[in-house]
């Protein structure tokens, strides 16, 4: 979940240039931060607790000598943020640096062997056996991949590391399980666990498969598999892929935050994700409808949008689906599945290792994998047998805006796909549904530019409550849940997002003057059993918040605050378009209260440890 960067550059110091590369992974993690560097034989080392632009305001990262060296910035799992667990980290002699980004499982083992074998440790890291078991490696052979190679078998557990060494202007990085990728550019070679960090200085990229390490130098980057018993075996040369994102689509472009400027782009982002090739999503939809039973694994956002996909397909395809959250899923399922199963993975990342390893266990059973993410190359793309890629761009905020948009639009799309296949849509129904479908680019825009004031005094009118209900119906209980969701990640405000009709299965006892309920309420089939829980709430003197239709002229009178929404075109895709308002409240929020969206305390973006 940390973010980590290398690079050799031909002449020049490279501290600076490895700092704004930390800058651009801030977002995957922001307690503590630091650069190794060598120059003339000799490492150098800075880092500290807190976020990068505080610590180089501190010690000056720019000052660091070289033209070689890595950096990372870290979201804590062993040990709390200090200076000593910040990476990156150094063996006995201070020859041998490494940052990394994953959790390494049999550390402790591993730790109490290297002290019996006289090793001093600095910190209280998982990460600080990796340059001490590479020491004792390189009394062996004086190469530095293969001392690497031959450590790396010992580490159970997930990793994205890069080594350096005082010796030679040489890098080595690896993977298992944990994101990362290089980068060619003219003025140097790159490696980092996304490609935003090297952006600025090329496009061109190779991503890692899992048990792969690449050996970096000035010339360039030479990629070897690693075996079981550590040996290294060359793989040939790999063709570099181009990627289309531009640095101002990875930067804030003018919007004081990551997340405000991604909610703006959804518009946009749906635009794209609604060109989905019409043979990818026939050849995806014709998996789903050869097996008897479908299973969606997701978790966090993309699982309240699997949970709208449940509504969709059965209400456009006539195909139940069960939904399993990713953590649960191996629990869950156990060893009821097989060969008659299609598993519908969705991940923003490709990389959260709960429905990794949850895919996993099912493929293991013999389902087929299906993948939707918006990470070309990413780990849930190799394990997967067909796969749909959103069309989001980079989405650097820690909370998902657009790539929950692109999530929902693409499941729609394939919801329609499937309804015609299976005879349950008509081709002028499904045409309907399509036409319907496009229309919410520009209902999106319209909500952000007539409705985004109204939202923001909202805000303002509950900032000093510190419970909310989000309740819903039907398809559009999942946004409420994602509502909910929202407003606890980056505004700490504690909140249930629930189904309206059992709200007074329990919820209501909480209920008391003053209490603010946010109703998600679209004029679907649900909307006349909504308003019976609306006067429920009142009844007890909770304050409504209604996000409805701007025709709904009775639920706007009942309610505290409204913020009406355009009609929609389908109700059945109601998500897409009623989840902004909600995403804009939990911004302005977050604002008001004084707390940065961007990164909310706790969490970041990839989550890549279990």
């Amino acid at each position: 979940m940390c973010g980590i960067i290398g690079a050799i550059h031909l002449k020049g110091n490279i501290s600076s240039i490895l700092r704004q590369s930390l800058k651009r992974l801030e977002y995957r993690g922001y307690d503590s931060s630091g650069i190794a560097t060598v120059s003339d034989g000799v490492l150098y080392v800075k880092k500290d607790k807190g976020k990068i632009d505080d610590i180089h305001d501190r010690i000056n990262f720019d000052t660091l000598p070289g033209s070689i060296g890595i950096g990372h910035t870290r979201w804590a799992t062993h040990g709390p943020p200090s200076k000593a667990n910040a990476h990156p980290h150094t063996d006995c002699q201070n020859r041998i640096a490494v940052v990394h980004n994953g959790i390494i499982e049999n550390y402790q083992e591993l730790r109490e062997q290297l002290l019996s074998n006289g090793h001093h440790f600095r910190s209280q890291t998982d990460t600080e056996v990796i340059p001490h078991l590479i020491e004792d490696a390189l009394n062996q052979t004086p190469r530095l991949d293969e001392a690497v190679a031959q450590v790396l078998p010992q580490l159970e557990g997930s990793y994205a590391i890069v080594v350096l060494r005082a010796k030679r202007k040489e890098l080595v990085c690896a993977r298992k399980e944990s994101p990362l990728v290089i980068g060619l550019g003219s003025r140097g070679v790159y490696c980092a666990s996304d490609v935003p960090a090297f952006l600025p200085m090329t496009r061109k990229t190779i991503i890692l498969e899992d048990d792969e390490l690449v050996h970096l130098t000035s010339e360039g980057a030479l990629v070897s598999r690693i075996n079981e018993s550590g040996g290294l075996t060359q793989l040939p040369i790999r063709e570099p892929i181009t990627v289309k994102w531009t640095i101002d689509m990875a930067q804030k472009g003018g919007y004081p935050h990551f997340m405000l400027k991604e909610i703006h782009e959804q518009p946009r982002a749906l635009g794209d994700t609604l060109r989905i090739r019409k043979v990818d999503l026939d050849a995806f939809t014709e998996l789903l409808h050869n097996h008897k039973n479908i299973l969606t694994i997701a978790a966090g956002t993309s699982y309240h949008a699997t949970l709208a996909a449940k509504y969709m397909f059965s209400q456009i395809a006539n195909q139940l689906i069960h939904g399993v959250i990713a953590s649960e899923g191996s629990d869950t399922i156990a060893r009821s599945l097989g060969a008659d199963t299609a598993v519908l993975a969705v991940t923003q990342s490709g990389e959260t290792i709960d429905t990794i390893h949850a895919v996993k266990h099912l493929k293991n059973q013999g389902a087929t994998i299906l993948a939707i993410t918006n990470t070309v190359g990413s780990s849930i793309t190799r394990l997967a047998d067909s796969v749909l890629y959103t069309q989001a761009g980079p989405e650097i905020g820690v909370a998902a805006t657009k790539t929950y948009a692109t999530q929902l639009a693409t499941l729609a799309l394939l919801s329609i796909s499937l309804g015609k296949m299976t005879g349950a849509q008509t081709k002028k129904e499904c045409q309907e549904l399509h036409d319907a479908l496009n229309q919410f680019p520009r209902l999106i825009q319209s909500v952000i530019r007539n409705q985004e004031n109204i939202i923001k005094d909202t805000a303002q009118e509950y900032i000093t409550k510190s419970s909310f209900f989000f309740l819903g119906r039907g398809i559009s209980t999942s946004t409420a849940m994602e509502g909910a969701l929202k407003i606890k990640e980056i505004a700490y405000v504690h909140a249930e997002g629930y189904p309206a009709g059992e709200s007074k299965h329990g919820p209501i006892a909480l209920v008391e003057p003053g209490f603010p309920i946010v109703f998600v309420a679209p004029n679907d089939n649900t909307r006349r059993h909504l308003e019976g829980n609306v006067m429920e709430m009142k009844a007890r003197g909770a304050q409504i918040i209604s996000i409805c239709s701007e025709k709904d002229q009775t639920l706007i009178k009942l309610s505290d605050h409204a913020i009406p929404l355009p009609a929609l075109p389908s109700t059945s895709f109601s998500p897409i378009s009623y989840a902004v308002p909600l995403q804009l409240l939990a911004y302005y929020a977050a604002i008001l209260r004084g707390h940065n969206p961007d990164q909310p305390r706790n969490l970041a973006k990839a989550v890549t440890v279990l």
